[in-house]
């Protein structure tokens, strides 16, 4: 086996660990780091290194932010912030802002309620949620994906909520057993803009 060739196999290798890389586009992805220049390698790598040493998970919400600082989200002071759009991962709550219809807060729980996966409500960032909810927090919408599992997080954390709260979640528009990060933008912001009482 050439040298070449063990260097190509290496890359191929870790491209293959990247969870949301399909199969059939991992070698279209190593034609295109091949055939790049080096300075843009060297850029590539050096963003990439700064992002893991600079990112962080906010305080606020868990969304991805700059170390030690809230994300652009939580500081935007135009946001609603007396609505909470509670969301199993970053990816859904990019699903929801490239709707451009959801105008309040998120809170990133991390994942959902999953028993058979050794996953319970330790695991996730509900104290969290409960604990940043006050009283001028009007209404919390469940935008969780449409799932056995998403739609038993949501209704565990349902039972901790105050009462005085306004809980809802995404309209029926989303399929159930989809995940929101790959449904149109125009579907989901139907979804919000006719959200239901939870």
């Amino acid at each position: 086996m050439t040298r070449q060739l063990l260097s190509l196999q290496k890359l191929v290798g870790q491209l293959q660990k990247i969870p949301y890389l399909a199969s059939k586009n991992i070698y279209k992805v190593v034609g295109y780091f091949l055939e790049a220049s080096v300075e843009d390698i060297e850029k590539l790598c050096k963003v990439l290194r700064e992002a893991k040493e600079n990112v962080d998970a906010c305080a606020c919400c868990f969304n991805w932010a700059e170390k030690n600082q809230k994300c652009s989200i939580c500081q935007n002071s135009s946001r609603k912030q007396d609505i909470i759009c509670v969301v199993e991962t970053w990816h859904d709550l990019m699903a929801i802002e490239r709707a451009q219809e959801y105008k309040g807060l998120y809170h990133v729980l991390g994942g959902v309620l999953s028993p058979l996966n050794g996953i319970g409500p330790d695991d996730l960032r509900i104290k969290e949620l409960l604990n940043r909810i006050n009283k001028s927090t009007e209404e919390i919408i469940f935008g969780t994906n449409p799932t056995p599992e998403g739609e038993t997080t949501a209704s565990f954390i349902a039972t901790k909520l105050p009462s005085h709260l306004l809980i809802s979640k995404l309209a029926s528009g989303v399929p159930t057993g989809s995940s929101l990060e790959f449904i149109d933008r125009v579907t989901i912001a139907k979804a919000l803009s006719g959200r239901q009482p939870f």
